[in-house]
């Protein structure tokens, strides 16, 4: 394998993070004797460039919205399915960089009843994720739906379609997710 190629092999194995100086460190520990400026050059050559990951972003809290209480209050014995189903968003990254995957889970089975992955954390993200877990579930009326303060769950679109189906909106107390 000639330099190029390696060099190329240790920009992909890092995701596509690394720049000339993680990459030159990493050649130096495998026995590469080359100078930084070198790895530079090469790294132009071949069309390289290390790829900035990008800042996730959280769940907007410090919103206008109106919260709904924390009805769960962390009550989490369940006796039977949909009857405490609790949301949260979490960002995983990918080859295709950053995504928000947001879930469902009924606390009874500890199953996820609904989920939507996007690249943006947007209403459309938590909406998605709840029209999947009443398409799979088709729960009853005086469900219990708990989440955290975010703006994608206080959106009016949100809590419309909880209204439409008959869900308890439910919210964790204000930087703590657990009350």
């Amino acid at each position: 394998m000639n330099l190029k190629q390696k060099i190329v092999a240790v920009y992909h194995n890092s995701r596509r993070t690394y720049g000339s100086p993680r990459i030159h460190q990493t050649l130096l520990r495998e026995g590469y004797h080359m100078s930084k400026k070198r790895v530079e050059r090469l790294m132009r050559e071949t069309g390289i460039h290390a790829i900035a990951k990008k800042k996730y972003r959280a769940t907007d809290s410090k919103h206008s919205l109106p919260v709904a209480a924390n009805s769960l209050n962390r009550n989490f014995r369940v006796d039977k399915p949909n009857q405490f189903w609790v949301a949260d968003i979490t960002y995983i990254y990918t080859q295709e960089g950053w995504l928000y995957l947001s879930t469902i889970m009924d606390l009874y089975s500890r199953k996820i009843v609904g989920w939507s992955m996007k690249n943006r954390i947007t209403p459309d993200l938590v909406i998605e994720a709840l029209n999947m877990a009443i398409k799979q579930r088709k729960p009853g009326r005086g469900l219990l739906l708990h989440s955290d303060r975010g703006s994608q769950y206080a959106s009016y679109c949100y809590q419309v379609l909880l209204k439409r189906y008959g869900i308890l909106c439910s919210m964790s107390r204000k930087r703590n997710c657990f009350r």
